[in-house]
């Protein structure tokens, strides 16, 4: 792994309002725990569908950091599908159809968030009450995070096409928030521009939503009115600190070899929502070592979860903990690198140390102003309330990125064991898989490729390039890649055509002519 690439500086455009610039200066604005993999990519693909109506899409023509985009509202869809709790009190109670949409239209009166509801188109769109009912009940049944306990205005239609897409909005459905939509889709969305496959990628999604069924896209339009709905204000301030990075480059790939498979219909979508909570946490975590001076990339001890403990999972346990804290120890590199930096160093021995000194805080970090820093006129005590300020604000959302996604990915697992590991589940094995696999490749090939791409380690071979030699078992590496095999052979995706010969098969992929 290369020494860290040198970060750009924020637009002097910039909102300066954010209380700090250390976390956006490491990794960028934003990663956002609270954003989950599928809301990542859903903001994602706002942002791509607007970018693409403009003609624009994976370029950045004005510059680097200066994405500005639009995003839809769709307040009539979303108040029918989650903020209308008398379909089925109508349907029961009023028996002929001309009374229940009467009532409904009455009550509709009082949706949130529009200043003249009208929702009459609704009643055209459709033979029946009934079956209005049952549609909003199926496309709301098909919705991200279907069980979630989310606020209304924070539900989401899964993405058949571009008119199940909208922004994350506060409860009374004013303004957007940045609590489920926090920037993170923004960021992987740059990462693709910056990518040196991006064309490719631009045609891979643009085939992809045109060969599937416009069905499902033109239903959820039947909830909307025929015009147009209201979009946001121009959404900027989005910034990725490097104009180009191995990550950004893998991740293009991987979506690149799941978009051409023939995975039916909007069945890639979860492939993708992997991959991208994956490359997320690889990206962060390869930062962070790159910052602290370290040669080699992430590495992801994986256990196949056995009856017993095994030595395995103690490594995988440990190994979570040492990548766990990379973040932070990266936060706290960066600061150290302020402190010695020649600036602050000559600051210090100069007339009027603690505002020059305090001047660039505000210049680097955004920080340092009275209300940010009450204490005594004290460089030394300046920089220690930096750095408590910097962790604190790192722990709150940052900081947990990399449990969080692992989690959602199906990477990071507690099964079978009170602490946190590496255990991949049958999806994230899948979509590994259908990823790097073309038709088929023998199984030691896969597991050396795993290693090569992402630092994934299963089978002794792969340990032996990422543990200290003579730290660990080759027994238990090779009972656990034996586990894979089982569990492969389980899903269907692996075949043994003798004691030496194990194949891994991707059912979806098809050999061009």
């Amino acid at each position: 792994m290369t020494s860290p690439p040198i970060p750009l500086p924020p637009p002097d455009t910039f909102d300066q309002s954010s209380s700090m610039w250390v976390d956006e200066a490491i990794w960028g604005h934003r990663l956002y725990d609270e954003q989950s993999p599928w809301m990542v990519l859903l903001e994602f693909l706002n942002v791509f569908h607007y970018e693409v109506g403009k003609g624009r899409a994976f370029d950045e023509p004005n510059g680097l950091n200066t994405l500005k985009y639009q995003a839809a509202q769709r307040l009539h869809l979303r108040n029918i599908l989650f903020n209308n709790p008398h379909l089925a009190e109508i349907r029961f109670a009023y028996p002929h159809d001309s009374n229940r949409w009467d009532e409904w239209l009455r009550r509709m009166k009082s949706a949130t968030g529009i200043a003249q509801p009208q929702f009459g188109y609704v009643k055209d769109h459709f033979h029946s009450f009934d079956d209005f009912v049952e549609v909003a009940a199926l496309i709301r049944s098909s919705s991200i995070e279907v069980n979630s306990n989310k606020r209304w205005t924070s539900k989401f239609v899964f993405p058949y096409g571009k008119h199940c897409l909208y922004e994350d909005l506060d409860n009374n459905a004013s303004t957007n928030d940045r609590r489920f939509f926090g920037r993170t889709g923004e960021v992987l969305y740059l990462m693709c521009c910056r990518a040196k496959r991006k064309k490719e990628l631009l045609t891979a999604l643009q085939n992809c939503f045109a060969k599937t069924d416009p069905t499902w896209d033109t239903i959820v339009k039947s909830l909307q009115p025929p015009e147009d709905e209201s979009y946001s204000r121009d959404r900027a301030n989005a910034f990725l600190p490097y104009a180009e990075h191995p990550c950004f480059d893998d991740i293009v790939d991987d979506w690149l070899a799941i978009l051409r498979l023939n995975i039916t219909g909007f069945d890639v979508f979860p492939h993708l929502v992997n991959l991208a909570g994956l490359h997320l946490i690889k990206y962060q975590l390869s930062i962070s070592r790159q910052l602290l001076g370290h040669s080699t990339p992430p590495a992801f001890i994986c256990e196949v979860v056995a009856p017993r403990k095994t030595l395995v999972r103690e490594i995988s346990c440990d190994l979570y903990q040492d990548n766990n804290l990379l973040p932070a120890e990266a936060v706290e590199a960066y600061i150290a690198n302020v402190e010695s930096s020649p600036a602050w160093q000559q600051a210090l021995t100069e007339n009027g140390a603690f505002e020059k000194c305090r001047a660039i805080l505000h210049d680097t970090v955004r920080w340092g102003d009275d209300s940010d820093y009450g204490g005594h006129s004290d460089p030394e005590l300046l920089m220690q309330a930096l750095r408590q300020a910097a962790m604190k604000r790192h722990r709150q959302h940052v900081a947990n990125i990399h449990r969080n996604y692992g989690r959602d990915i199906g990477l990071v697992s507690k099964r079978g064991t009170v602490k946190l590991r590496y255990a991949p589940n049958d999806s994230l094995l899948k979509t590994l898989l259908f990823a790097n696999v073309g038709k088929r490749i023998e199984l030691n090939d896969f597991l050396a490729k795993l290693e090569m791409r992402y630092g994934i380690v299963f089978g002794d071979r792969e340990a032996e390039h990422v543990l200290p030699k003579g730290d660990f078992d080759k027994k238990a590496f090779r009972a656990n890649s034996r586990r894979l095999e089982q569990r492969l052979g389980s899903l269907g995706v692996l075949k043994r055509l003798s004691d030496a010969c194990a194949y891994v098969i991707n059912p979806y992929f098809e050999e061009t002519p």
